[in-house]
């Protein structure tokens, strides 16, 4: 399938990357050769330079038997006068990256239904959704739901004092009688790998599991999580993702106090929010956060456009006692580095946006997609049919591929774990993990591609 994507930034570039490596023929246009060469050398895609908001640069990238077109440069306008004129060569589908809410806002006059546009991502809404699910989740490093919420996906830092520290896995598998889950990856210094049997489970470990919702409080016991509710929020940065998390949390009932240096959003906040206090002061100022509860908060969330800072915030806020420290964050080196200094989860925009994307751009039988964050590996909600050959036959006797594996299966409206013994039925909807170099093949394998 042939991709063009205009604008080789940050979101252009993981997109490509995901998408060639799922063997799709991608064109990348930029209008920056400097960044054209870099994404040659590491990238197997066609770079172009040029513009994508004009006829004879997406002519050169073969429109005309593109079948879907993505915009994601740094200008609003562009983005969608390329999505356009993508729409007049006829191409069936078109993504365009907006940053402005005033295109996806509800009401909007220009949206993407009146544009003829398939989808609008607004970074911003994708990374405060982000936010907001993994602090819904005690103690979560990663939170993702599918099956219209009946199955989760979680992941939690194993800390020395876990229950669970030094268990082999096979001493968990026992135990999913009585607490259904499983053990879908283990990232251990920055390398994520499918558990065996004769692993174990070591302090600073992060696990990642697949149960049912109805089991999260039980899975939670035998961990050894933190089930006390969320009360208190502090929200370090008032801008679109700080208001968009606030207010999140007020309608929840949480005691909120947002926090940002510039007095203008200070005063837009308090007009906009209800009950939620507003500090007028640095995101870093520990003692005035501190003088207003920042030892007793529950959840810290630094999300200002200061990514050093916002990593300093949390630090410094779970120095002071905070429960939980979530921060944004978008250089790639950072996503990696922030779970070994004591941050309980990052998001990226970068990346949130580009798990979108990819989201949309998934057909056949995925469902639903969701990315994790610190490794890039997917998890992917399929619906079986009756077209693979391995139909019929226990799980245990299908040769996956490598690098995957499936976690739970909704049947008739149930959702369970399965065993080696389980057999997939057509109808079934099956969440699968997959490191990074299998989803192609699992979605081959599941005959997921269209």
């Amino acid at each position: 399938m042939r991709v063009i994507i205009a604008g080789a930034g940050e979101v252009g570039f993981h997109t490509a990357d995901r998408l060639t490596r799922e063997g799709h023929e991608v064109v990348l246009i930029d209008s920056d050769p400097a960044r054209l060469r870099e994404v040659e050398e590491r990238l197997n895609v066609l770079a172009l330079e040029g513009s994508g908001a004009r006829a004879e640069t997406l002519e050169e990238a073969g429109v005309r038997s593109c079948q879907i077109f993505i915009a994601v440069t740094d200008v609003d306008e562009v983005n969608l006068v390329a999505c356009l004129l993508a729409k007049q060569y006829g191409v069936p589908t078109k993504i365009a990256r907006v940053k402005s809410v005033g295109y996806t806002a509800r009401g909007a006059l220009l949206n993407a239904e009146t544009l003829g546009i398939e989808l609008l991502i607004n970074p911003l809404e994708a990374v405060a959704q982000d936010l907001i699910n993994i602090a819904g989740h005690t103690a979560a490093v990663e939170a993702a739901e599918f099956s219209d919420g009946r199955i989760l996906f979680v992941g939690y830092r194993i800390d020395p004092a876990n229950p669970v520290c030094g268990l082999g896995l096979a001493d968990l598998r026992e135990l999913r009688a009585m607490y259904p889950f499983l053990v879908a990856a283990i990232t251990r210094a920055g390398r994520t790998l499918i558990p065996r049997g004769e692993d174990t489970v070591e302090a600073g470990d992060h696990l990642f599991l697949v149960l049912r919702k109805a089991d999260l409080p039980s899975v939670r016991y035998l961990f050894g999580l933190d089930e006390s509710p969320v009360r208190r929020v502090f929200v370090l940065g008032g801008g679109p993702v700080g208001a968009r998390v606030a207010e999140s949390f007020e309608r929840a009932g949480i005691d909120v106090r947002v926090v940002d240096e510039d007095r203008r959003v200070c005063e837009g906040l308090a007009e906009r929010l209800g009950q939620a206090l507003v500090l007028h002061t640095e995101i870093t100022d520990v003692g005035t956060l501190l003088a207003e509860g920042l030892d007793k908060a529950d959840v810290v969330v630094a999300v200002t456009g200061n990514q050093e800072k916002n990593i300093l915030a949390c630090l410094l806020a779970k120095r002071h006692g905070a429960r939980r420290a979530l921060c944004l964050v978008d250089r790639p080196t950072y996503v990696s580095l922030v779970p070994s200094l004591g941050i309980d989860a990052c998001v990226s925009p970068r990346l949130s946006t580009a798990s979108a994307i990819l989201k949309h751009v998934r057909r056949g039988r995925v469902l639903s997609v969701a990315t994790v964050e610190e490794n890039q590996a997917e998890v992917l909600e399929m619906m079986i049919d009756d077209s693979p050959a391995w139909i019929g036959s226990p799980l245990k006797a299908i040769e996956f591929p490598e690098g995957s594996l499936v976690g739970a299966v909704l049947r008739d409206g149930e959702a369970f774990i399965p065993s080696g013994d389980t057999v997939l039925r057509p109808g079934d909807r099956a969440v699968v993990f997959a490191l990074p170099e299998a989803v192609t093949w699992v979605e081959n394998f599941f005959g997921g591609v269209a």
